[in-house]
């Protein structure tokens, strides 16, 4: 599934959306571990991460090949600042229509629209995909990520109060969130 739009986001720059690249490798590794070190919202910490370059890359080549999957960056002035993309939840038929969805954006880039821009562009390749369903999960703390996901139309549908273990805070509470899509298939 191919992807590439431009936006123009709160601050007046201009940041394009777009598949990430088998080329991107080193630096969406590194912008991975930069957002799961700038946060505790994710779902893993910095060090956890299997991925070398060499994965990350064929990773990358896998989502760039695939009609139902894909993994955007976001970029402002050449250089990539978040990433988000959707897998499906299993292949089989009773859960191929559901997706689900995940996102990370540098810290110094909150605010700006980035988040925003990812998720609807995660949304608008999930129809295209024909999935009926994009699921994720949040951090019931993460009261601005709660807000962009309730704006686009993800309701809520259940509480884990024991979700994540934080090294730092203990447990948190995950809120597990869906968006129905406006394609349904008469099966």
């Amino acid at each position: 599934m191919k992807y590439n739009k431009t936006i123009t986001l709160k601050d007046g720059k201009t940041c394009t959306i777009r598949n990430a690249t088998e080329q991107d490798a080193k630096d969406v590794l590194s912008v991975f571990i930069l957002t799961h070190e700038q946060t505790d919202f994710l779902t893993t910490y910095p060090e956890e991460t299997s991925f070398t370059l060499d994965r990350e890359k064929e990773y990358l080549k896998d989502k760039a090949d695939n009609e139902r999957e894909i993994e955007l960056v976001a970029e402002i002035g050449g250089t990539i600042v978040g990433m988000a993309g959707i897998a499906p939840v299993g292949k089989t038929e009773k859960v191929k229509h559901r997706v689900s969805f995940g996102v990370c954006i540098e810290k110094s880039r909150w605010g700006l629209g980035v988040g925003r821009a990812l998720t609807e562009a995660c949304i608008e390749c999930a129809r295209k995909a024909d999935y009926i369903q994009i699921e994720l999960e949040v951090v019931s703390e993460n009261t601005r990520a709660l807000a962009l996901y309730q704006s686009v139309g993800f309701v809520e549908y259940g509480r884990n109060p024991k979700g994540f273990r934080s090294r730092t805070s203990g447990w948190q509470e995950i809120v597990h969130m869906r968006l129905e899509l406006d394609r349904y298939p008469n099966k």
